[in-house]
């Protein structure tokens, strides 16, 4: 079961477990925009449900009891979740315990021997800001949450924990750094500049990018690479246990820019501008990950280009502006 089967990383992982011969479900909610799964949908059992509403959550493992419960479900925009900060708290952290309290309830009171793995899904963010001595960065690094999404990651993440040590639940928990790839709508730093390069070649925007800090160092890893992790994390990850999961590719925002415009005919004509309402008012600045536990307890290892990932995500840009 994937909770926010619509999501950007949901879709590809359900589109994983079914090339691996999984059967596969999906919650959503009732707003949910569930068309990235559209050409999928027929071969997934998909199931209204609201992280917000305990009983939703009981029926739709109840209904069901998956073996694996990929916690993908999230208010996960950073830029909303300042102008929306309790709803994002609320989602992203009394949502998982919401979760955790029906699988908790199931077992005690409905079937006794249910026993799922479930794979809380927290971020990168919950490090925050981040000093050059400090890096790379490794699961006992503490955590400074820079925005009210990091909190509610920060919260989901200790919720993880609590209900591994206090109810013997078998919960593991992630922290992926920066993922994308085609899909990917949330205006992140590399889709936000996909999407104004797209703009450009079809005439709709004049050859100016905007953007914000060029300088903030990112650890890049594809989203298909992502989701073959999370599918090796439930089998042979440790229940109770946190895992850093990122690529082997470290660049600055800039970088991204630079080979994005390197992709386009027009690259000679495309100029950069600086946007100071794409600023972050504390910025992530210094994402190098150390994924060491994480590949040796389970084998895993980063394959795609960063140059491959890139060229995905201003593809998708190309086709949908």
């Amino acid at each position: 079961m994937i909770t926010g089967i619509g999501g950007f990383v949901a879709s590809h992982l359900a589109s994983y477990l079914l090339e691996k011969g999984e059967e596969v479900y999906g919650t959503y909610r009732w707003t949910e925009d569930i068309s990235r799964i559209e050409k999928i949908k027929e071969k997934i059992k998909i199931i209204p449900a609201d992280l917000l509403d305990l009983s939703s959550l009981i029926r739709a493992i109840a209904d069901n009891y998956p073996d694996y419960i990929f916690h993908l479900a999230a208010q996960s925009y950073v830029p909303d979740s300042f102008t929306n900060p309790i709803i994002t708290v609320e989602t992203n952290t009394v949502g998982t315990v919401n979760l955790l309290e029906a699988v908790r309830i199931i077992k005690d009171y409905i079937k006794k021997d249910y026993d799922p793995v479930i794979h809380v899904c927290s971020s990168s963010e919950f490090y925050g800001r981040v000093e050059e001595h400090e890096i790379p960065i490794t699961e006992n690094h503490p955590m400074r949450p820079g925005n009210q999404y990091a909190i509610g990651k920060v919260g989901a993440d200790a919720a993880g924990y609590f209900y591994y040590k206090y109810y013997g639940l078998k919960v593991i928990r992630t922290r992926m750094f920066t993922h994308t790839g085609y899909g990917r709508t949330m205006m992140s730093a590399e889709c936000n500049f996909a999407k104004q390069i797209a703009l450009i070649e079809k005439g709709k925007q004049e050859p100016i990018v905007k953007h914000g800090n060029l300088n903030s160092i990112r650890t890049w890893a594809d989203v298909r690479d992502a989701v073959k992790a999370y599918h090796i994390l439930v089998r042979k990850g440790k229940p109770g246990e946190v895992y850093n999961i990122g690529g082997n590719t470290v660049k600055t925002i800039g970088d991204a820019l630079d080979y994005l415009i390197s992709l386009s005919p027009l690259k000679d004509k495309i100029k950069k501008q600086a946007d100071p309402k794409l600023v972050r008012k504390v910025d992530v600045n210094l994402q190098v990950v150390d994924i060491s536990k994480f590949q040796k307890e389970t084998g895993w290892a980063p394959e795609i280009p960063f140059e491959e990932t890139l060229s995905e995500v201003l593809r998708y840009w190309r086709e949908h502006v």
